[in-house]
């Protein structure tokens, strides 16, 4: 495995009051990955990325871009790093073209109206590139900030929440955008909200809860590990309770007893269900129809935020 992009070791956040809101998060980031890291609103996500992007100082631990060190070699950090926060922090009173020219100047690099013009036209902007800032829609200002965050030609892109409060259409356009980004090797690092925005796009995946970094892996790996599947089956006479042959399998009875539903682990040699429905059957339990659920994504990331907050 070639050396991680970003890598990440024992970075602390603890505030004076006491509370921590990182503890001592450990995270390789390898080049061209999208890395989507998930958690409730208060895990540490935001206070992560502005850590690593120099916004906030860390209590502890030390992060390496390309080997250096963050802090030591900050000018190289800035350079190889975009950043694409929460807030639309934009210039009111400044046309589009002049604010995302600008970013690119802040960060002494040579003017290129071409590569300007392109990302303009990749995120929907070029016929907006006169209008003035404060006249965009909030989806049109969101996709103006991704603009400024890509004008120094970065190779690790830090997205914030970057569809937060911007409709369907435009959520699928930044995912497009996001797959022609990683297709060029920038690296992507995204938090969200929205899991299918992380089943769509991610190569791995993260989950932060309460400061601290509970699971990193692969998301195919991740599903098939802890996805589980439903069995719901349609019976074809209602039942008022389960009936004691079967209290053993865990069975939920659901609309009115008409439904009977039988979770089971998808990647266990045996699932049980042959033996199950032959039990039914002995029972002179009947069915009209069967269909199976795998898991989603959503699924696992709300039973261990859930297995965190009965801990």
């Amino acid at each position: 495995m070639s050396q991680p992009i970003l890598s990440i070791r024992g970075l602390r956040k603890a505030y004076k009051s006491g509370t921590e809101a990182l503890k001592a998060v450990d995270l390789d980031i390898q080049p061209g990955e999208i890395f989507a890291l998930l958690g409730p609103n208060g895990a540490g996500k935001t206070t992560l990325i502005s850590i690593v992007c120099g916004i906030v100082t860390p209590t502890d631990g030390v992060v390496l871009i390309d080997g250096k060190n963050w802090r030591s070699d900050y000018r190289h950090a800035r350079t190889r790093i975009g950043l694409v926060p929460q807030e639309l922090t934009t210039d009111a009173f400044e046309p589009v073209l002049n604010t995302v020219s600008f970013s690119r100047e802040l960060f002494g690099k040579p003017k290129n109206p071409a590569y300007v013009e392109q990302i303009l036209r990749d995120l929907t902007l070029w016929d907006k590139r006169h209008t003035i800032m404060k006249e965009l829609s909030g989806g049109m200002k969101r996709r103006v900030m991704i603009a400024k965050a890509l004008a120094h030609e970065p190779d690790i892109l830090f997205l914030d929440e970057p569809t937060a409060g911007v409709d369907v259409e435009l959520r699928k356009d930044m995912w497009a955008l996001v797959r022609r980004l990683r297709e060029r090797g920038t690296t992507i690092i995204l938090t969200t909200h929205y899991i299918e925005e992380a089943e769509e796009m991610a190569d791995r995946v993260g989950i932060i809860r309460k400061g601290e970094l509970i699971l990193v892996e692969e998301k195919a790996a991740l599903m098939q590990k802890l996805g589980r599947k439903e069995l719901h089956l349609e019976l074809t006479e209602p039942l008022t309770a389960i009936p004691p042959a079967l209290a053993d399998w865990n069975l939920k009875l659901n609309d009115g007893g008409t439904h009977v539903t039988y979770v089971f682990n998808a990647v266990a040699e045996r699932t049980g269900i042959p033996t199950l429905l032959s039990v039914m059957r002995d029972a002179g339990i009947a069915f009209k129809d069967l269909e199976t659920k795998t898991s989603s994504l959503e699924d696992i990331f709300v039973d261990l935020i859930h297995q965190g907050e009965a801990a």
